[in-house]
């Protein structure tokens, strides 16, 4: 690796997700914070990431629209170690015909300790740290037997 190749910064996998009462300001937050978005690999959900490429103008890898798998689709690259970082605006009032993925969804980036955000401050309290874009080490929980947690291992 040239030193022209190598980045200052750790880079992120991080999932970009929003209901439809929150795509605008998902889009928003997304805008204001570009410059440091546009050091790391995007992920998103089908809308939400046809919207996110077009207004930021960076590439954005896209699963399935949320109803139709996205959830599940982002939830499975977090259990796989390929996304660290879960943004979710996600409306806690208005039900979602697919609750229980967003539940599911939910709960796998909690038991893979990813970051996680699912409103504007919590994605601003996220970013702004100082581990967001150091050498920190994810701990991910090793389970024995396939389902008794034994300990949490450090990756990174």
């Amino acid at each position: 690796m040239t030193r022209s190749q190598i980045k200052p910064w750790i880079t992120r996998n991080i999932a970009l997700v929003a209901h439809d009462n929150q795509k605008e300001e998902l889009l928003d937050w997304c805008k204001k914070n570009r410059g440091l978005l546009s050091r790391h690999n995007l992920f998103a959900t089908g809308t939400t990431g046809a919207l996110l490429a077009d207004c930021l103008d960076l590439p954005v890898h896209r699963f399935l629209s949320g109803p139709l798998g996205g959830d599940q689709q982002i939830g499975a690259a977090i259990a796989e170690g390929k996304i660290d970082i879960l943004v979710f605006f996600w409306d806690p009032l208005e039900p979602q015909p697919h609750d229980p993925d967003v539940k599911a969804l939910l709960r796998i980036a909690t038991l893979w300790n990813a970051g996680i955000a699912v409103n504007r401050t919590t994605a601003d309290m996220l970013i702004t740290s100082a581990l967001f874009e150091a050498d920190y080490p994810t701990k991910r929980p090793n389970f024995i037997g396939g389902t008794e947690l034994s300990s949490f291992a450090q990756v990174n």
